[in-house]
């Protein structure tokens, strides 16, 4: 009888010793949960943070230029620096109509060559091409603006412009739009350079998003009888449509933003443009060109052009995000 209790005794404490050490373990792994989940909190609200420096330093600068100009500031086209007359009307319009170029060119070429990657490329070919993509994506900006003055403007305004206004000449509007001298420079030049930038992000994204659409869905739709493009149109779009409406507005983002290929290509002339040949120039290319020399009130004006253009971009995704929530909307309805 008293080694049956002994033996009872024995198995109890060793049953509380396991409890007891899986209460340990199961307190360690609340705690590293805690821990874990407070650091990635506090990441978070790192960049809310320099997000929100970024916004109150800008707007501190430039509010010597609003105070004086108002929301006129928008519209104002003179830019005259020894009287201190500035506008922003003509920085506004260069930046949104290289973008709107580039973004024109840039999206149905991405998408095509996302498209092949990942529809009907040959797989000895697919790797290749999607390396070439990559390290398109990694060429610094001034290497496509050398790129743009020096060897794309001349070939642009030889075998472009030259036969448009040819073509063009007398025609009431059209002659109109491609009007201008035909040196290779000015905004439909820099719409081009910036397409070429932003085309290998969107592709890439484009790609990685196609991707990951189950093989399954594909095999179903092609045992289907469906060709490749009703699967393209009714399968892999509706899936990652989240996914490419992302890669657009990077690829926008960009575009708005670049400086260094803008300013070699765009001509640089403080006056709105009257063609799509005519020089102009854009938000950060007036930064790129005067914030070097710029002083007292100047300065503030340049901040608050980037300020615009902060906003400009902050309109830009929140466009995306609420296209994004409504088409998940309506997919739920």
């Amino acid at each position: 009888m008293s080694v049956a209790i002994g033996m009872n005794t024995s198995s109890v404490s060793e049953e509380q010793r396991s409890q007891l050490a899986l209460l340990a373990i199961a307190k360690r792994q609340r705690l590293q949960d805690v821990v874990f989940q407070r650091l990635t909190q506090v990441f978070a609200l790192l960049v809310l943070v320099a997000l929100l420096g970024i916004m109150v330093s800008l707007f501190n600068n430039a509010w010597p230029t609003f105070q004086k100009f108002g929301l006129p500031f928008l519209w104002y086209v003179e830019w005259d620096i020894i009287n201190e007359e500035f506008g922003a009307a003509i920085a506004i319009v260069g930046t949104l109509a290289t973008a709107s170029i580039a973004m024109l060119i840039a999206v149905p070429l991405a998408f095509g060559i996302a498209l092949f990657l990942t529809e009907t490329c040959p797989p000895w070919l697919r790797r290749p091409l999607g390396t070439a993509i990559e390290l398109l994506a990694a060429v610094p900006s001034i290497i496509y603006g050398m790129f743009g003055l020096f060897v794309f403007a001349p070939i642009f305004a030889d075998f472009v412009q030259v036969p448009l206004q040819k073509v063009t000449s007398g025609m009431p509007i059209v002659g109109v739009l491609f009007g201008g001298v035909p040196n290779g420079l000015g905004i439909l030049a820099a719409g081009v350079v910036l397409a070429f930038m932003v085309l290998p992000f969107i592709a890439a994204v484009m790609r990685d998003v196609f991707e990951i659409v189950p093989a399954i869905l594909r095999e179903s739709a092609y045992g289907l009888g469906c060709t490749t493009w009703e699967v393209v149109r009714k399968v892999v779009l509706p899936y990652t449509q989240k996914g490419v409406i992302g890669g657009v507005m990077l690829g926008l983002g960009r575009a708005l933003g670049e400086t260094m290929a803008v300013t070699f290509v765009i001509g640089n002339a403080n006056r709105l443009p009257t063609s799509l040949f005519s020089p102009g120039t854009s938000i950060a290319s007036v930064l790129a060109n005067e914030f070097g020399e710029a002083a007292d009130f100047h300065m503030s004006t340049l901040f608050a052009l980037g300020f615009l253009l902060f906003v400009i971009t902050f309109i830009v995704l929140a466009a995306a995000k609420w296209l994004t929530l409504r088409v998940e909307r309506s997919k739920g309805t």
